[in-house]
């Protein structure tokens, strides 16, 4: 995936094309102890209309041309090859895997390679060392970053967003293809010879046939937002991802392949991870797949291209796979008051689009990280966690995620402003939501997880606050309001900053006890009572509340965020037990 999340990084990261390796890959069994050898290999099925046939391994041979599918350098993809990759891989090995699974990504992509694609390795503290902070590094853009990170409640008030950024992407990223450079990087342990797993490597081949064909630094592969960029990886990463688990699933079949090393590849230890950041930025990964599956099974490849040509614009619509996925017009009129001003050259004219499938992120995190049970509420926060894990679409060889909940699904569009006043921070979200019902369902949800924060009951109409206190992550004060479809969120250090960002809000102070100026504390209101839905106080099935599990999940090698994810999820029901 590309490196980015916003704008600003996008543009100074376009040449950075990265996959997150998150899957199990199917086993590979090594090859005999030959130099090469012919592997009898069935067909994938028919061809779909206007696709090129893979030569025969008679047709195959040294010097042809790049018109033929199936064959490179002289390598046919129904062939094997003879070594194992226990110690790494040397230069003649590397490009020996290379030919070869670029002739089998020809075979199954069903179109040939223009050029030579170059493979060249780092070590992961160099990669980490170049890569970190390797966006819009500016004062002003991280100010404003933080604030984004922070409205989604997945970086606290007191962490730098782009370091959580940084510690996702140095220590996650196995391998990336460099449109700018026409190359791939394999990022490998310090010390250590360059391993990859075939798949891995099918993966970032794919990614170079992209930009032969489409090329992917183009104005078009950057997207305005971090939802327009997520977005766009849906068919950037979803195609490399489709092609890369059929690649896998035929090593496990009939294909003869190199054995992944041990921990995937690119491994090494890695700092603990903020799963919120990791899981906003999978979600291109797992939906895209299954996106792409849908163009082909429909279209065929051509329909794939044709997306490729004109990317998806919403998270929404990769989702929920509708590429006719309908947004509308966010209303919103800057009227603070006090000094609170914009930042006008970050984001668009200042704005941050979130999309689906952060938000849902952001409710999900809830349960992960705090223990809060948000997106139900009845249900147990060990239930509210396995909502991402149970998709319902699976991949071929690999668990997904899923990001459709209803209490985001009706997404309609957002704008997300952060402001600044002297050293305060603060933002104002306006979202749209598809219906009243969906509005209601969005905002009842994001009641109860600042009630979860805040450790008390939500007035109706009123400024709440979540005390600085006991090493809050998200303190300061937050107004909610809905108007039909659409719910408007403002955060200040104060409850009087609210007012002075939102003047004509129809908000009350708190009074000196916390509660609403009347006093009657009865959190009634599009049925947000105010109540967490856990097992125990605060959203802890145990009772404590305060035992997060994401900072105690253990540090994972770049194959296996599900496996980390999935050792997270251990330690987090021992604790619940």
């Amino acid at each position: 995936m590309r490196r980015v999340l916003t704008p600003s990084t996008a543009a100074a990261a376009v040449a950075a094309v990265a996959v997150l390796c998150v899957a199990f890959t199917a086993g590979a069994a090594a090859a005999p102890n030959v130099d090469i050898a012919p592997s009898a290999s069935a067909d994938t099925g028919p061809a779909a209309p206007g696709a090129v046939p893979s030569a025969s391994a008679e047709e195959c041979g040294p010097g042809d041309g790049t018109d033929l599918v199936g064959c490179w350098n002289g390598t046919h993809y129904e062939e094997s090859l003879s070594f194992e990759q226990t110690d790494g891989l040397n230069e003649t090995q590397l490009a020996a895997l290379t030919d070869l699974t670029m002739a089998r990504v020809e075979h199954i992509r069903q179109r040939p390679f223009r050029e030579d694609v170059p493979v060249e390795t780092v070590s992961r503290s160099e990669y980490a060392n170049d890569t970190a902070s390797g966006g819009n590094s500016s004062e002003a853009f991280r100010r404003w970053n933080d604030q984004v990170w922070e409205a989604l409640f997945v970086v606290g008030d007191e962490t730098n967003a782009n370091d959580e950024i940084d510690s996702v992407f140095g220590g996650a990223v196995s391998g990336f293809y460099s449109p700018s450079r026409d190359r791939i990087v394999i990022v490998v342990p310090d010390g250590e010879s360059a391993a990859i797993g075939p798949s891995t490597l099918a993966h970032e081949l794919l990614h170079a046939m992209q930009d032969q064909y489409h090329d992917l630094t183009a104005p078009r592969y950057v997207g305005a937002t971090q939802d327009g960029d997520l977005a766009i990886d849906g068919i950037i990463e979803g195609e490399a991802v489709h092609v890369e688990e059929r690649y896998a699933a035929r090593c496990a079949d009939n294909w003869t392949c190199v054995e992944a090393p041990a921990g995937g590849g690119g491994g090494g230890d890695a700092p603990d991870f903020n799963f919120g950041i990791l899981q906003t930025v999978l979600q291109p990964y797992g939906d895209g797949a299954l996106y792409v599956r849908d163009l082909v099974e429909a279209g065929g490849w051509a329909a794939v291209n044709e997306t490729m040509n004109a990317p998806p614009e919403s998270t929404a619509e990769v989702i929920h796979r509708n590429p006719d996925y309908e947004e509308r017009n966010v209303s919103f009129e800057d009227t603070a008051t006090g000094g609170w001003e914009t930042y006008p050259d970050q984001g668009v004219d200042g704005a941050e689009t979130a999309g689906e499938a952060s938000m849902f992120v952001m409710f999900w995190y809830q349960s992960l990280e705090y223990r809060y049970a948000v997106l139900e509420p009845d249900a147990t926060v060990r239930q509210n966690v396995q909502i991402h894990l149970d998709a319902e679409a699976q991949l071929r060889t690999r668990q997904n995620y899923d990001y459709a909940h209803p209490v985001t699904d009706g997404w309609a569009g957002d704008e997300l402003y952060p402001y600044r006043n002297g050293d305060r921070d603060g933002y104002v979200w306006a979202t749209e939501w598809q219906t009243e019902a969906d509005a209601a369902a969005f905002r009842d949800a994001y009641v109860r997880m600042l009630t979860a924060h805040g450790d008390r009951e939500y007035d109706d109409g009123t400024v709440y606050t979540i005390d600085d206190g006991d090493g809050a992550d998200f303190p300061g004060a937050y107004g909610v309001e809905r108007d039909g479809t659409s719910v408007t969120i403002t955060h200040a250090p104060s409850p009087e900053g609210v007012l002075e960002l939102r003047p004509n809000a129809d908000l009350a102070l708190p009074d000196a006890n916390g509660t609403d100026e009347s006093g009657d504390g009865s959190g009634t209101g599009d049925g947000g009572n105010g109540t967490n839905g856990s097992d125990g106080a605060n959203g802890s099935e145990d009772g404590d509340g305060g035992d997060s599990t994401g900072t105690s999940a253990p540090g994972f090698g770049v194959a296996a965020a599900l496996v980390a994810l999935a050792a997270a999820l251990g330690l987090f029901a021992r604790r619940a037990a």
